[in-house]
C-alpha cells in the first residue's frame, strides 16, 4: 500500500504546473514542535461561560498549575491533579474575569496553593505578577506577557520550551476579547496582540480563555492570516470593535466583586 501511494504521488508531481501547486500547498502547512516528555497538559471546559481551564504539570517534580479555573469546577480540577499524582502549587488567572467567578479561592482552600494574577488587574492575590516575570513549576516555566486592552490587567503566558502560549481574552480563535467595559481599549488591545503575541514564532500554539464554536487551539500563523479583526489596520479594527453592540455580561455584577478578591468570599459550602 505504501509503495502504491508513493507511485501515485510521483505521478502527480510529474504533471507540470500541478506539481508546483501541490508542493506550494504542502509548504504552507505549519509544523509544530512536540512538547517535552516531562510536560503534562490537560484542557478543561466550563459550558456555562465557555471558559477553558488549563492544567500544566511537570512530571519530574510532580508540580502543576491551573490557569483560569472556574469556581463551579474547582473540585473537578483539584481531583484531576490528585488523579495525576500532582501537587497544585499555583492557581493562575489571565485577568479579572467578568463572565464567571474564578476558582482560585476555592482551590486555595482545597489544596493550599497560591493565587496568581497581574498587579495591574487591581485584584488581590498571593502573587502579583508583571511583564517578563516567570511562573515556575518544577522544570517548566511560563513567561508573563502583559497584553492589556480587554482589561488593564490582561496577561498572556508563554512557554518557549513547549512552543505554546495562553492568551486569555486578548486573542481568541478568529476573534478577540471585547473592549467596551472594564477599562477596555481597542487601540491598546490591537498593539498588545501585534507586539506581544504576533511576534512569537509562527508555529506557537495558542490556547484562549474562551471559545464559542467548539474550537480548542490555534496558532500565531493562523491568526496572523485568518483573524477577521486583527488582520485589519488599527483604524479598521477600532471601528469593528466600536460597532459590536454586545449584550451586558450576564454574570459581571456577581463575578467582578468576587474576582477582585480572587474568589475568596464566594466559596461554595462543602
Amino acid at each position: 500500500m505504501l509503495i502504491q501511494s508513493l507511485k501515485v504521488i510521483r505521478r502527480v508531481l510529474s504533471r507540470g504546473p500541478n506539481s508546483i501547486q501541490l508542493r506550494n500547498t504542502m509548504s504552507t502547512v505549519t509544523r509544530f514542535q512536540p512538547c517535552t516528555q516531562n510536560f503534562i497538559f490537560r484542557q478543561l471546559f466550563d459550558a456555562t461561560s465557555s471558559t477553558y481551564t488549563y492544567l500544566l504539570g511537570d512530571a519530574d517534580s510532580a508540580e502543576c498549575i491551573l490557569i483560569d479555573p472556574v469556581v463551579e469546577h474547582a473540585k473537578r480540577d483539584f481531583q484531576l491533579t490528585k488523579d495525576l499524582n500532582l501537587k497544585l502549587v499555583y492557581a493562575v488567572n489571565t485577568h479579572m474575569h467578568a463572565d464567571h467567578i474564578t476558582g482560585t479561592g476555592y482551590l486555595k482552600k482545597l489544596s493550599g496553593c497560591k493565587s496568581v494574577i497581574s498587579r495591574q488587574s487591581g485584584a488581590q492575590a498571593d502573587v502579583l505578577i508583571e511583564e517578563n516575570d516567570f511562573i515556575t513549576f518544577g522544570n517548566q516555566r511560563l513567561k508573563v506577557l502583559s497584553t492589556p486592552g480587554h482589561t488593564n490587567g490582561c496577561c498572556s503566558y508563554y512557554s518557549e520550551q513547549q512552543g505554546i502560549a495562553f492568551t486569555g481574552d486578548a486573542l481568541l480563535i478568529r476573534g478577540c476579547g471585547r473592549t467596551d467595559f472594564q477599562e477596555g481599549n481597542s487601540e491598546t488591545l490591537y498593539r498588545s496582540v501585534h507586539d506581544k503575541i504576533f511576534t512569537l514564532p509562527d508555529n506557537t500554539r495558542l490556547y484562549p480563555a474562551h471559545d464559542y464554536k467548539g474550537l480548542m487551539v490555534t496558532s500565531v500563523d493562523e491568526e496572523k492570516r485568518l483573524n477577521p479583526r486583527l488582520t485589519k489596520t488599527m483604524e479598521e479594527f477600532v471601528k469593528i470593535m466600536d460597532n459590536l453592540n454586545l449584550a451586558y455580561p450576564a454574570q459581571i455584577d456577581k463575578a467582578l466583586p468576587a474576582n477582585k478578591v480572587c474568589g475568596l468570599y464566594d466559596i461554595p459550602p462543602e
